[in-house]
């Protein structure tokens, strides 16, 4: 925590408290609350903790109002257009950016750990063929600590930082894995002399019949939304990594737990809401009709993947995704799917449309990012799954910075109670 660097007073009642307060490096200043229960016996409420602080971190800023997200200081289409994920990764890992002999070292250890240990395999064949990724996802990521136990003490360093490298390099293996499962394909396994994006894609859809080359530019795309997501300050999968990982649980399990949150439509389904929206629209004779729609206020629907919750001006990240997608569409080609015919149609005009600049409601990360993934041959299923794949070193450099912390605590947030008071238990034949 920065040093105080003034109070806030607070009157109620006959009480009149003097709270402490705080300014961070960049971001509006913080008045702390922690002592106010014992001081003033009230609390706060704040549902969705939308104004509340539950820790200070170094990691990662976001200015909602101007378009900012940084990465330990860092702007993200800097880091996206001329880093690479793995250097991200170490980036958010470390504090700094590595120097070229710390990046092939760091580039070594997640490459010889991308196996999974093979009795974990079996795993796969416990999921129905129809099982959601993400479902399998949770339970294997979950089960890794049944697995290896070496890595599980939250109390030495050196085994956090094995759980580190481990679930960064296993998570594409398993994420693949989770895929072939779904569609009925043997699993390939991992290869150590591709980078960790181009491994990834060769684990997806390479057979065995035949030889599979990556694309160089499919593989830019994948890793730029890698890097895109990999990490979102505290969003509420990563609020669930921190409040597990309070309890003192097992890494495995901490990063399971953001996966199951990361599951939830109104987080990590984003690309995939996209996706379906267009596939309503249809056809691009349609989307006059869905245009006008998303301007009738009387009209529940609305355009998925445009605007953002935080970014209220511009989503920094989509200018880098764009150039990505519009490069994977200029070798994949669009004439033989609609889909992709929709949303590049959906684009212009919406871009053209004076409502949604005045409304601010831009093509975001997730509109661009699920047209990639679209046009690369990835069914929708598997969209979270790559979120989850992506954001796992935000959620591990998270949970390391909170065990380091020296005021780390429980998570225990309060209510507000509405309910009945006290009353007097009545037996069954009196009620």
């Amino acid at each position: 925590m920065t040093n105080q660097t003034g109070t806030a007073k607070l009157s109620f009642g006959d009480k009149e408290l003097e709270l402490p307060m705080y300014s961070p490096s960049v971001g509006p200043d913080v008045i702390d609350i922690s002592k106010l229960y014992a001081q003033g016996d009230v609390f706060t409420f704040d549902p969705g903790f939308t104004s509340t602080a539950a820790c200070d971190s170094t990691i990662t800023f976001i200015d909602g109002e101007e378009g900012v997200l940084l990465h330990r200081g860092y702007p993200i289409d800097q880091l996206a257009s001329k880093s690479h994920f793995l250097e991200v990764c170490y980036l958010l890992l470390y504090g700094a950016l590595p120097t070229a002999a710390e990046l092939e070292d760091f580039e070594f250890r997640v490459t010889r750990h991308t196996m999974l240990h093979e009795q974990m395999i079996k795993f796969y064949s416990g999921f129905r063929r129809d099982a959601h990724p993400m479902a399998i996802m949770v339970g294997v990521v979950g089960a890794m600590s049944a697995f290896y136990h070496d890595s599980t003490d939250i109390a030495d360093p050196w085994q956090r930082e094995v759980a580190s490298i481990r679930m960064i390099a296993k998570m594409p293996t398993i994420a693949a894995m989770a895929y072939k499962y779904t569609v009925g394909q043997p699993f390939v396994y991992p290869r150590n002399d591709l980078d960790y994006a181009s491994n990834f894609l060769h684990m997806c859809f390479s057979v065995p019949a035949e030889n599979y080359e990556v694309n160089p530019i499919l593989s830019r795309a994948m890793d730029r939304i890698f890097t895109l997501h990999a990490d979102h300050e505290q969003n509420a999968s990563t609020s669930t990594v921190r409040l597990a990982g309070s309890s003192g649980a097992n890494p495995f399990a901490c990063i399971a737990a953001g996966i199951a949150c990361l599951w939830g439509p109104a987080h990590g389904g984003a690309n995939q809401a996209c996706l379906e929206m267009l596939k309503e629209i249809g056809t691009v004779d349609r989307i006059p009709e869905y245009i006008a729609r998303a301007k009738d206020k009387d009209d529940p629907f609305r355009l998925m993947g445009f605007g953002h919750r935080v970014y209220k001006n511009f989503d920094p990240r989509a200018k880098v995704m764009k150039q990505s997608a519009d490069e994977v569409l200029d070798l994949l080609g669009i004439e033989n799917n609609p889909l992709l015919q929709v949303a590049k149609e959906l684009e212009r005009q919406a871009l053209e449309d004076p409502y949604f600049a005045e409304k601010k409601l831009f093509p975001n990360v997730d509109f661009y990012s699920g047209i990639i993934l679209e046009a690369m041959g990835f069914p929708t299923a598997m969209f979270t799954p790559i979120f989850a794949l992506a954001r796992t070193v935000g959620w591990i450099s998270q949970w390391k910075e909170m065990l380091a912390d020296p005021k780390q605590k429980i998570g225990r947030p309060r209510q507000l109670y509405v309910g009945e008071t006290q009353r007097d238990y009545v037996d069954v034949e009196n009620r």
